[in-house]
């Protein structure tokens, strides 16, 4: 049947007014996809939990592979409620510009959680997608504490990270804290997320000290080989993918700019990629996977920041740079510092989480993001940005070394924070948790 011109005046008129409800910001078409839109970013973030477990298990040995997995279920399972309970109010709940001092349990008069003003969405939505980036802070811990830290000692620090330790940077800088205010920032956690889990695992790894095995009496590095690569593939190709969530969905609306952020985003991690493998390549003689893998990793962290703000270009730049970063600073803490970080978390959440920070004051272009961050320094902006960047770099690296340091002390002085000798020899899978990880193969001793 042919349509009449009425008929086709008709559908153009209701295609239009169907524009203008979805261009309404209240109406009721823009919360549903703003709230779909977040919840589906939460669950990709939420996914990364899985990739960090594969990652940490497969570069760490079988007898812990188990204690790995235990660890970082738990980080979820610990940090939904601690979160839950006290870390949100600190973190977006009123109060002053340190931090928020009402909210907790997700209660409050009106205007309690003033400072969430990111789209029309129900506040559990938020607080849920707020959550899963608390609970990457904690997991990020594990994997530089891993193969001697006692299960128990390891629940205690998750608990005051969600609740305490991570929330009060990020009131500082996405709660309306004093950073905020100075014009720092971080469009989805290089700082806020990555810097404060990987200075908090510096201080977690210095304090345990290394592995038996690691160095030698005249203190030279021996390598202690990950169990499983393919699984710490699989699991920094799963992490890879949460980052999609991670990045765009920290527009917490369903807008055109997530298409701009998620390559910026593929670019800087597959520019990491490849120039880890390539410095690996000339330092080591071979292309390492292990420094491959951490490459895309430290290129995810170091775009996290400025992913919103910067070109395309600039973020393979960002990439390529963190890509090579990663390698020197992993060989650097292994044989200068003599740090037992098993997985490289220093490196590509700490140092790349700085370098992500910084970068946003270099390379920074307001077209992107108008009436934000301004032009960077490369762009013509001057230094005043760049300025901002280091100072809350600076700022949450002393607050997180100075409460760490006190956490792990007080773990360690009352509770234990590392398992015995015997015990680490056996592995944490037996004494901790009473079974092995791959009862029935024979690929490693017990005793």
């Amino acid at each position: 049947m042919r349509w009449s011109k009425r008929r086709w005046l008709l559908l153009l008129a209701l295609v239009w007014a169907a524009h203008l409800g979805w261009a309404s910001e209240g109406s009721d078409l823009r919360v549903a996809m703003d709230t779909l839109w977040t919840l589906l970013a939460a669950v990709l973030v939420f996914f990364m939990q899985a990739g960090f477990a594969l990652v940490e298990s497969g570069f760490t040995r079988a007898k812990n592979a188990a204690n790995i997995m235990m660890k970082n279920l738990m980080d979820f399972s610990i940090g939904s409620l601690a979160y839950w309970a006290i870390g949100f109010g600190i973190m977006f709940g009123a109060g002053n510009l340190f931090m928020g001092t009402s909210g907790f349990f997700l209660r409050g008069a009106p205007g309690t959680f003033a400072s969430l003003d990111w789209a029309h969405i129900p506040l559990e939505v938020k607080y849920f997608f707020q959550l899963v980036f608390a609970a990457t802070a904690a997991t990020i811990v594990s994997g530089a504490m891993a193969e001697r830290t006692r299960f128990k000692s390891y629940i205690a620090y998750s608990v005051v990270i969600t609740a305490f330790i991570y929330p009060v940077v990020g009131h500082w800088i996405w709660g309306g804290g004093w950073l905020a205010n100075l014009g720092f920032w971080d469009f989805a956690g290089s700082t806020v997320v990555h810097s404060v889990g990987g200075w908090l695992a510096l201080v977690g790894a210095f304090l345990l000290g290394p592995r038996l095995g690691k160095y030698n009496p005249d203190g030279t590095s021996n390598a202690i080989p990950g169990h499983n690569i393919p699984l710490a593939t699989l699991g920094g190709l799963i992490l890879w993918l949460g980052w999609f969530g991670f990045n765009p969905g920290s527009t917490m609306s369903a807008v055109p700019e997530i298409g701009h952020i998620a390559v910026t985003t593929n670019l800087s991690a597959a520019a990491g990629a490849l120039l880890a493998m390539v410095v690996s390549w000339v330092m080591f003689g071979k292309p390492d996977v292990s420094m491959t893998i951490n490459g895309a990793l430290a290129g995810l962290v170091a775009i996290t920041a400025p992913c919103a703000f910067v070109s395309d270009v600039s973020a393979v730049i960002i990439g390529a740079i963190a890509g090579v970063l990663v390698v020197l600073s992993v060989v650097f803490f292994d044989k200068v510092l003599r740090i037992d970080d098993p997985v490289g978390a220093v490196s590509v959440h700490g140092v790349c989480g700085v370098w992500g920070t910084l970068a946003v004051g270099l390379f920074a272009q307001d077209v992107f993001s108008p009436g934000t961050t301004g032009n960077g320094l490369l762009f013509g902006g001057g230094w005043k940005l760049l300025g901002v960047q280091a100072l809350g770099a600076l700022a949450v690296f002393v607050w997180s070394i100075v409460t760490g340091f006190i956490l792990f002390s007080l773990i360690k002085l009352v509770m234990g924070l590392r398992v015995s000798r015997d015990e680490e020899l056996r592995g944490l899978d037996i004494d901790e948790h009473g079974l092995e990880s791959y009862a029935g193969f024979q690929i490693f001793t017990t005793e």
